[in-house]
């Protein structure tokens, strides 16, 4: 594949020296004020590319390089994304003093034989 790529471009810069020495031929342009400017036919195409070429060129280049910032900056989401975090367990503390006593659902009168219990909390305009 190497070779084909610097066979095309030796083929092309023959092509290009062939049109340069068979189109050797002075132009007139004409300037601002009366001016009149003699340039090579060669050159003034050569000067013409480059006007529409170099543009283009950079524009390509910022769009690739935009495009590769955003594609390294999604890639490091991704990455940050898959990443297992670390559970961060807050421990609160309890306050023994503020809970209140229980009691045992049978009170000590289980030694005679009789069982009380106590009576269930039921929600206010919950029937009974």
């Amino acid at each position: 594949m190497q070779f084909l790529k610097i066979l095309f471009w030796c083929l092309l810069a023959f092509v290009a020296a062939v049109f340069t020495i068979s189109n050797w031929n002075a132009v007139q342009i004409q300037l601002w004020g009366g001016l009149i400017a003699d340039v090579n036919l060669p050159l003034l195409l050569f000067v013409t590319f480059l006007i529409g070429f170099v543009p283009t060129m950079l524009y390509n280049h910022a769009i690739r390089w935009r495009l590769r910032q955003r594609l390294s900056t999604c890639e490091r989401e991704l990455l940050e994304l898959r990443t297992p975090r670390p559970e961060v367990v807050v421990a609160t503390p309890v306050d023994l003093s503020a809970t209140p006593p229980t009691t045992p659902l049978v009170t000590p009168a289980a030694s005679t034989g009789a069982t009380t219990t106590q009576p269930t909390i039921l929600p206010p305009g919950a029937a009974s």
